[in-house]
């Protein structure tokens, strides 16, 4: 069943063009000339009920203005939005019961009360009944590691902590949606994985829909199994992650060390299509190949016929470098996978 449905959305501001000086500013009072920038071009989005999606891609492609407009923050310039059949920007009261969203530079807490009493203050603006509120705080002060500081005012806290706060305050109603824009940013490890965790328990146990923008791929990797790519405004590709790795994640590098310099291995290496020779020192080297082309078995006999291998180590392509190409413009990742 789909929770979120867009079609042929869209959204464009009006960027005010003016010239340098006081001249230039004096000219547009009088005279104001404005460009259309598009923020997000028409595209078609569909996510099902207890999905976890990650929505990414570069700077200003359009993601935190999607997620804008299906909060109701934003009004689409066209285009339809049905989240759990309301429209968000016309219902607002209506669509902010069912959604939850953490906005990783932005607190909904009250800078200078306690945090637990801006929980309460939560649970009467959203009328939450006293055992899923208490229910809900339990469990949410322990997965979280909140006790240490609930007490505390938003003034007080650090970043890991307010971001734990925060995630906390968004799912006290129990939201059936959840909207993360960079929830993990500036976070240290601990706190990272923290967060991880919890976003998984509440998105397996609690079918939370999760629709997840980040920088980090972690997140991704770690969260999601649906990826979604805009750029410049546009939806590049829409599917698995798994699906990601499976066509663009080929390279395999095995790293080696020996006992002693094998100068007839590196010729011959260096003449076989599909192996990349790269030499660290004397005694270390490595070697990148498709994964399709040879086996890493291969690979090892090769260097054990030219000499002994003291010690030698794999290294996986990861999602990372699929969506770097993708930002750089070097990969259409639909027009590779349909060939």
């Amino acid at each position: 069943m789909s929770i979120i449905e867009v079609r042929q959305l869209s959204k464009s501001f009006q960027q005010a063009v003016k010239e340098p000086g006081l001249k230039g500013a004096m000219k547009h009072l009088f005279v104001p000339k404005y460009i259309d920038k598009i923020a997000v071009k028409p595209l078609d989005l569909t996510i099902e009920a207890g999905e976890s999606v990650a929505y990414v891609g570069p700077n200003g492609a359009g993601k935190s203005t999607t997620i804008k407009m299906l909060t109701g923050i934003l009004v689409p310039s066209s285009g339809t939005i049905a989240v759990n059949g309301i429209n968000p920007h016309k219902k607002r009261m209506e669509n902010a019961q069912q959604i939850g969203a953490v906005f990783g530079q932005r607190t909904q807490l009250w800078w200078d009360i306690p945090i637990v009493e801006s929980f309460s203050l939560l649970k009467d603006i959203y009328e939450i009944p006293d055992t899923t509120y208490k229910a809900n705080l339990d469990m949410f002060v322990e997965m979280l590691g909140m006790n240490e500081f609930i007490h505390l005012s938003a003034r007080k806290l650090s970043l890991g902590q307010r971001m734990r706060a925060d995630l906390a305050a968004s799912l006290l109603h129990n939201p059936p949606i959840l909207y993360l824009d960079e929830p993990t940013i500036g976070l240290d490890v601990s706190v990272k994985q923290k967060i991880r965790e919890f976003i998984k328990k509440i998105n397996q146990e609690q079918r939370t829909t999760v629709m997840l923008t980040t920088h980090d791929l972690g997140d991704i990797e770690d969260l999601c199994k649906r990826l979604i790519i805009i750029d410049k405004g546009s939806i590049i590709y829409d599917g698995t992650l798994e699906q990601v790795k499976r066509h663009f994640a080929k390279e395999r590098r095995i790293f080696f060390q020996v006992t002693s310099p094998p100068p007839l291995l590196f010729t011959e290496i260096s003449d076989v299509t599909g192996l990349k020779l790269d030499i660290l020192s004397e005694l270390e080297f490595s070697i990148s190949f498709d994964r399709y082309q040879f086996t890493a078995s291969d690979v090892v006999s090769r260097v054990m016929k030219y000499g002994e291998i003291q010690d030698f180590r794999m290294e996986e392509s990861d999602i990372e470098q699929v969506i770097k190409a993708v930002y750089d413009g070097n990969l259409d990742l639909n027009q590779t996978i349909q060939v």
